[in-house]
């Protein structure tokens, strides 16, 4: 009876799955810039790799056009949730508002998302995957909340509905 007890334990204990970690690939060319461009807006967002080996999400955000967004995405193989039922995100941020998104399918229009705020120290956010809610375009969709058994796109995009600067630096995104 123990041994059977002590199987289940460790059957229900998971290792994270890195959805992308920073400091252990240099290759950060996957990623790519979203902006309200697209739209007609004047956002300008850039991507890079910084000296300690964190993705630098930077960049400003503009009302001018109707414009007042700015992302970074990536796409990912069909990769499987394994039973996880949490993001975690190691960020440090500005003290603005983020958003992190993820896409079942890379071609779905909308994305499951999550609001969190961010301090000037490195944070790790934990995010329940069926807290996340689908959205298009700012709108809360009348649909489930995630549910998937797989993720094929990740993103953070920024758009407080304000002109500003920002800069989020990400060391990793994890399934847990």
């Amino acid at each position: 009876m123990h041994r059977f007890a002590l199987i289940i334990l460790f059957a229900s204990i998971t290792a994270p799955t890195s959805l992308f970690n920073f400091t252990s690939s240099t290759d950060i060319k996957t990623w790519y810039i979203v902006d309200d461009v697209v739209m007609g807006g004047r956002s300008s967002g850039t991507f890079t790799l910084n000296e300690d080996g964190h993705g630098v999400f930077a960049g400003n955000v503009s009302l001018e056009n109707n414009g007042g967004f700015s992302s970074v995405r990536h796409k990912l193989d069909n990769t499987p949730i394994n039973g996880a039922t949490t993001v975690v995100l190691k960020v440090k941020g500005d003290g603005r508002k983020y958003q992190f998104r993820i896409k079942a399918n890379a071609r779905d229009y909308y994305s499951y998302i999550a609001t969190f705020a961010t301090n000037t120290e490195w944070q790790e956010i934990q995010i329940p995957l069926q807290e996340m809610y689908p959205s298009f375009r700012g709108r809360k969709l009348d649909q489930p909340n995630f549910s998937s058994d797989h993720v094929e796109e990740i993103a953070f995009l920024i758009g407080n509905k304000k002109p500003e600067s920002f800069k989020l630096m990400i060391d990793k995104i994890e399934l847990k």
